[in-house]
């Protein structure tokens, strides 16, 4: 039976990252309550990693503070942090054996031998490596070596565990399964997970808290749910992807891709617009419709393949789009 931690809150105060005049993390407040599982979602260079590498120790605040368990560990080394991070490359020793590369955080502490070895053999049990605690990690799928590294950044068992990009090596269908072992480990173990990625997908799946961010500030944070369906703002609106960004003038608006409806009948009011197909394409299930508006403006529309079969559309054809006003949700800052 594995004991559940209790630990493991994590709170951002007005927590700032610079580098000379470039400022990175442009002071943060954020509360990640223990046992949750944090994904800290954003383009490249949104400060996302530099904000985990400050929780880890890697990286020294400018100023603010980072508190664990409402104690304050901004200046602590990582060492004695109570967090463990796993990274990208996993950064398994080749000439060790599996047990011994999961074992080695506690070699470091000088537990004994024998110890550290069953309570690595207890760590692959977890992580369903058993059988293969002999073996070098060259002899590994990288799913395998992904699960090492994971067994190892818990063996010390951490209040919070790290995890930057964990899946970005993996293929497509690896990374589906192995996301799905990281959500039941995280739940069976109850400890807190903060995990990087730039991946939608993944962020939505996986978190119980989602934190967008945007050249250094969180955009938004809440549940998948949130951010899906009630986006805050336009860059909120595009970057989950699922949103087309109407500027109405005197507001915009975000509309669900698959809430935006297509015709040929009609007038453009306060809830249309004409648009010209530009690309027609296969989704799997049903079509995307690419258009652009008169203002320039891009949208997309989905469309099952029942309905697009019953009323083919055409590249280069002139449209209405078209939404119910209760499909439209307001957006902060207007169109950018």
């Amino acid at each position: 039976m594995v004991q559940k931690a209790s630990r493991g809150e994590v709170e951002f105060v007005q927590t700032v990252k610079a580098y000379g005049a470039s400022v990175a993390v442009a002071g943060i407040d954020l509360k990640i309550p223990a046992s949750t599982y944090c994904c800290l979602l954003g383009p490249s260079g949104c400060g996302k990693t530099t904000s985990l590498r400050m929780l880890a120790g890697h990286e020294a605040a400018t100023s603010g503070d980072i508190l664990l368990d409402n104690a304050n560990i901004t200046l602590m080394p990582p060492a004695k942090r109570g967090t463990a991070m796993m990274f990208q490359s996993y950064a398994l020793f080749p000439h060790l054996t599996v047990a011994e590369n999961v074992a080695f955080a506690l070699k470091m502490k000088r537990v004994p031998k024998v110890e550290r070895l069953i309570k690595a053999q207890e760590m692959l049990k977890i992580v369903d490596l058993e059988a293969y605690a002999e073996r070098r990690p060259s002899q590994l799928s990288g799913g395998q070596q992904q699960r090492v590294a994971l067994a190892r950044a818990l063996i010390t068992r951490p209040s919070v565990l790290l995890l930057d990009e964990p899946l970005s090596a993996l293929d497509p269908f690896l990374r589906l399964r192995v996301r799905g072992e990281l959500k039941r480990l995280q739940k069976s173990l109850g400890i807190t997970f903060v995990h990087v990625t730039h991946s939608q997908d993944e962020a939505l799946a996986l978190s119980d808290l989602v934190v967008l961010m945007n050249a250094g500030r969180i955009e938004q944070k809440g549940t998948a749910e949130d951010l899906f369906t009630r986006p805050r703002t336009a860059f909120v609106a595009r970057f989950i992807g699922a949103h087309n960004v109407i500027d109405l003038g005197d507001r915009a608006v975000a509309v669900r891709t698959d809430r935006t409806m297509l015709g040929r009948d009609g007038s453009a009011d306060a809830t249309s617009r004409e648009v010209t197909i530009k690309t027609v394409e296969y989704a799997g299930t049903g079509f995307s419709i690419q258009l652009v508006d008169d203002r320039g403006g891009e949208l997309t529309a989905l469309m099952s393949e029942q309905v697009f079969r019953a009323t083919p559309l055409t590249e280069g054809e002139r449209v209405l789009a078209s939404w119910a006003p209760a499909e439209a949700h307001v957006l902060e800052g207007g169109a950018r």
